[in-house]
């Protein structure tokens, strides 16, 4: 009888620690440098790169009337033998590229 119950203990324990930890992974922010790999990937389907930067701090930012904690970085690419320089907004929960702009 004791061990059933010392059993029923360790499995209900190891469950509510498996539930609690899935719920804290699938909650928790990127890295920059995962956020910074993502962006690179979804730039290189476009052609090669050639540099690549991001911010270490995540930003608010407001799109469309709503409201994302981002990353903020940029890439360099040669296109037509010019360099030119992307910068980008990646949501730091879901690693989505949310904005890019040519910057001048």
């Amino acid at each position: 009888m004791r061990w059933t119950k010392s059993l029923a203990a360790v499995g209900v324990g190891a469950l509510v620690g498996y539930v609690a930890a899935k719920q804290f992974n699938e909650h928790q922010n990127l890295s920059p440098e995962k956020a910074l790999k993502v962006a690179k990937e979804a730039f290189k389907r476009q052609g090669p790169i050639s540099g690549s930067w991001i911010h270490m701090k995540t930003e608010e930012i407001s799109l469309d009337d709503l409201p994302y904690t981002v990353y903020r970085g940029g890439v360099s690419r040669s296109i037509d033998g010019t360099t030119k320089q992307f910068e980008f907004y990646i949501d730091s929960v879901t690693g989505t590229v949310l904005d890019v702009s040519e910057v001048s």
